[in-house]
């Protein structure tokens, strides 16, 4: 099964709402809120500086940037209507965002355009990402800043135990809606032979055990996939997130993602 977000503006429209409801739910958490408020601060964003989201989703990121860089002129950029349509939705009242259809392999914009560039948690989606990382550097000012959080996706584990049927629904909604899971771990070589120069990679561990809504929403659809797959039926499904739900009621759940930062800088 092909990952959806690679190849969005084909997807099925209920695939698309899964999705973003999935979005904003990721993007509400308070520990994802931490890791982009982390790696925000190392960017070192200049006042009135120009940014440029990338793969921007339901504009959840862009509209964290624009929040707590008001000077900032920030641009949301992806490639689904749907999602941008979403994302004009939620920006209301943000005087300094803005969002636009476009393909992050080839940015719609001019050369040393923006002074910091972000691919939150899309580049993992994305076949070629390197092109992605070579418009990046196109459209940056020399000096310019280069952001890249994205998950360690090869580490997304719901397991207490050996053979817990659980990690067969994180091996299948990975499979399902990851281009490639070990992209993270790949990142710094990429950078580099983009022409950028990383200045920090850091780790960041996300658990959910009580109240995991996001990592609940992850294994079900990850149930789902098996099933579409005819590897089991919707009974065993149903069995499947009943027991994720009695482990998270029963403080019992673990549900584990690694994610990665990257601040680089072009020459």
């Amino acid at each position: 099964m092909p990952d959806p977000y690679s190849q969005i503006t084909e997807a099925d429209p209920e695939i698309l709402e899964i999705i973003i409801d999935a979005l904003e739910l990721r993007a509400a958490d308070p520990q994802q809120v931490a890791m982009r408020e982390a790696y925000f601060s190392w960017i070192g964003i200049e006042p009135k500086a120009r940014i440029l989201e990338g793969g921007c989703g339901t504009g959840a990121v862009a509209r964290h940037l624009a929040k707590i860089n008001s000077s900032c002129e920030v641009v949301g950029l992806d490639l689904s209507p749907r999602f941008i349509q979403k994302a004009k939705e939620l920006s209301d009242g943000f005087s300094n965002l803005r969002f636009e259809e476009g393909d992050a392999l080839s940015l719609p914009f001019d050369n040393a355009s923006f002074d910091v560039v972000v691919f939150h948690t899309c580049l993992c989606h994305v076949p070629g990402a390197e092109m992605a990382l070579a418009e990046a550097y196109r459209v940056l000012r020399p000096g310019g800043k280069l952001a890249v959080f994205d998950g360690d996706y090869a580490s997304t584990t719901f397991a207490i135990g050996d053979h817990d049927p659980l990690e067969q629904c994180a091996n299948a909604a990975i499979s399902a809606f990851v281009h490639d899971r070990w992209f993270v771990r790949k990142l710094p070589r990429l950078v580099r032979a983009a022409g950028f120069a990383a200045e920090r990679f850091d780790s960041h561990g996300y658990l959910q055990s009580a109240s995991p809504d996001y990592l609940l929403s992850l294994l079900g659809r990850g149930a789902d996939a098996l099933v579409g797959w005819n590897q089991i039926d919707a009974s065993m499904a149903s069995a499947l997130k009943n027991e994720a739900r009695r482990r998270a009621e029963a403080g019992e759940f673990f549900g584990f993602i690694g994610f990665a930062s990257l601040i680089a800088s072009r020459a």
